[in-house]
C-alpha cells in the first residue's frame, strides 16, 4: 500500500516536510461512538508520551483526509459547473448544495478545473 501524499496547496506553496506517517482512519464500532467520551480509544492511553504520539498521528490523518476530501469536492464542483454539460448546475444551486457561499463555490470550481488540467487522474491514483 502506498504512502498517502500531501494534498497540493491551492496557493502553490510547496508542502512542508512530513515527519510522521498519518494514522489510518478506521471507523469506530457503533457501541464505541455511543459513548461521548470515547474517541479512537485515546481515553484509555495513560502514558502522556504515547497519548501525544497517537493524538498527533490522528491529527495528521484527519488533515490528510480533509485535504483529499476537499480535492474531491473541487473536482465534483468543476464537473457539475462544466458549461458543456446539458445538466450544468447553476453556481447558486451548487453553493447551496455544498453549504458554501457563491464566492467560495466559484473558487472551488476554479481549483477543481486546475486539478483536472494538472492531472487526468483523480487525487491519489498516481500513488
Amino acid at each position: 500500500m502506498s504512502e498517502p501524499q500531501p494534498a497540493p496547496d491551492p496557493r502553490g506553496a510547496a508542502p512542508g516536510p512530513r515527519r510522521m506517517k498519518p494514522a489510518q482512519l478506521l471507523f469506530e464500532p457503533p457501541e464505541a461512538t455511543a459513548d461521548p467520551e470515547h474517541f479512537f480509544d485515546l481515553e484509555s492511553i495513560e502514558d502522556p508520551r504515547e497519548l501525544l504520539g497517537r493524538a498527533t498521528e490522528l491529527t495528521l490523518a484527519f488533515r490528510a483526509a480533509a485535504d483529499r476530501a476537499t480535492e474531491f469536492q473541487a473536482l465534483a464542483a468543476a464537473q457539475l459547473a462544466d458549461p458543456s454539460r446539458f445538466d450544468r448546475m447553476p453556481l447558486a444551486t451548487l453553493a447551496a448544495q455544498a453549504e458554501w457561499t457563491e464566492d467560495y463555490a466559484q473558487k472551488m470550481i476554479e481549483f477543481g478545473r486546475s486539478l483536472m488540467r494538472s492531472s487526468s487522474a483523480l487525487p491519489g491514483e498516481s500513488d
